[in-house]
């Protein structure tokens, strides 16, 4: 037998090999998924899994990610009285002090272990409402995609205030139909605690009907937090998150940044990465840097009002407008819950994607709203799905496994955040053309909407209207 007839069917083996063990993990997949407590049980594994990591540092009364920073301010306010919002300005909206605190109440040397026991807690929330209040847990694809991303995502997820925005908006969005009002004071205490949920409240005032409900539940609740601001002294500071971001650079994660971080891995005169001492971020600088860090935010806000626009006018159109299939036909049923989500979904990459800051947990920021997608519209998010499961990859292994490399531009780990960012704005491009393609639908300029009229075949109990 010839050398080379050996090697060939010494690769077809191989061939063969990988063939067969592909079909195993299949067919095991398959049995798990089918399986009615596999959810939970993959649930309670990864949340055990990021416990016992973190058991040597528990036991040693530390804490991990940005946990210090968090245990500082919640000790400096229980012990010493000085408060975040109340006596300082600070860089989080103020509702952040509730888990942040809440968090000590055990004393600081439990502080990890308490964040983790109500990180558990409200991720548990999320996921019973993905599988409709624990009633769809055989082949839940939404729920699945959810714990891989939560995994993918684990060194940001479990470790900064991310970790309960997120589920309070994959819970928010998915009782919107059914309890409006909870899911506006849900809605409304995540963007309390992280600013980004109001990309999801923009979505659901422009496209749904139940838009009143949420606005007033969502202005009860931001009137209770201002006033217990305001009685404890704090009117000064109630607005300082704002104001305390705009002094910010240009963060070297964010997808804006990319062309000054490749100028400075290819030696350009100017062209650098530095840390920010006060914030504790690194960040760029170099040629043309100072008009971007300018005018990003002026950017990023007139996108979001004209892409906000569009998705009001394909969810109903102009006034006096109808919406047609064609010549001669009758008004066409349109998705509310395919557009608010759609619409949430291209507001929150939007909100990711022109920011002059990119920490890595921002991708918690796109997945709620493609969790979501998943379960109500899984055939139109299953792009999305692909792409932010792929960024989420991406992002960990950037932040925290090539960071200090990335740090000192080396060309792996720039390259390796340049395809992160590359498939954030490629799914920024495919919600704003989705997006586009409803309204013009929406106009009657175009004879078929983005996402298919599902209404008239009956939507779900639990989905978005």
């Amino acid at each position: 037998m010839s050398p080379r007839f050996g090697r060939s069917a010494a690769s077809l083996r191989r061939a063969r090999a990988w063939n067969d063990a592909g079909h195993r993990i299949e067919e095991r997949w398959a049995v798990i998924r089918r399986h009615p407590q596999s959810i939970w049980w993959a649930f309670w594994l990864l949340h055990g899994a990021v416990l016992v990591a973190l058991t040597p540092l528990i036991l040693a009364g530390d804490v991990e990610g940005d946990l210090p920073l968090y245990r500082s301010w919640a000790s400096g306010a229980l012990a010493d009285g000085r408060w975040p919002v109340l006596d300082f300005d600070w860089v989080y909206p103020a509702g952040a002090l509730g888990p942040i605190v809440l968090s000590n109440v055990l004393g600081e040397s439990l502080y990890q272990l308490v964040w983790l026991v109500l990180l558990t807690a409200a991720n548990a929330g999320g996921l019973w409402l993905l599988t409709d209040r624990g009633r769809r847990t055989v082949d839940a694809t939404a729920a699945w995609w959810w714990l891989l991303v939560l995994f993918l995502l684990s060194p940001v997820g479990f470790l900064r205030l991310e970790g309960f925005s997120a589920p309070m908006v994959v819970s928010g969005l998915l009782l919107l139909a059914t309890r409006p009002r909870v899911a506006g004071l849900l809605l409304a205490a995540a963007t309390w605690i992280k600013v980004w949920p109001a990309a999801v409240i923009a979505a659901v005032i422009a496209a749904s009907r139940q838009r009143g409900a949420v606005v007033r539940a969502g202005l009860v609740t931001s009137a209770v937090v201002v006033g217990l601001v305001l009685v404890g002294g704090g009117a000064s500071h109630v607005g300082s998150f704002v104001t305390m971001q705009s002094g910010r650079g240009l963060q070297v994660e964010a997808p804006l940044a990319t062309p000054w971080l490749w100028m400075a891995m290819l030696g350009v005169p100017g062209a650098s990465v530095y840390e920010n001492v006060g914030l504790a971020t690194n960040e760029v600088m170099g040629p043309g840097v100072s008009g971007v860090i300018n005018g990003s935010t002026a950017l990023m806000m007139i996108v979001l009002a004209a892409l906000a626009v569009l998705v009001a006018v394909a969810a109903g159109g102009l006034p006096g407008l109808r919406r047609r299939a064609g010549a001669g036909a009758g008004p066409v049923a349109v998705d509310q819950t395919g557009i608010v989500l759609l619409g949430a979904l291209t507001l929150t990459t939007t909100f990711v994607v022109l920011n002059k800051v990119g920490s890595p947990q921002y991708m918690l920021w796109i997945a709620p709203v493609v969790a979501v997608g998943l379960a109500l519209r899984p055939e139109e998010f299953r792009v999305p799905a692909v792409l932010t499961a792929w960024a989420a990859g991406l992002t960990t292994l950037v932040f925290p496994i090539l960071y200090l490399p990335l740090l000192d531009l080396n060309p792996f780990a720039v390259v390796v955040l340049g395809a992160r960012n590359a498939v954030v704005v490629v799914l920024f491009g495919w919600c704003v053309l989705r997006v586009v393609a409803a309204a013009m639908s929406a106009l009657g300029l175009a004879g078929r909407g983005a996402l298919p009229a599902t209404v008239a075949a009956g939507v779900r109990s639990g989905s978005v209207r």
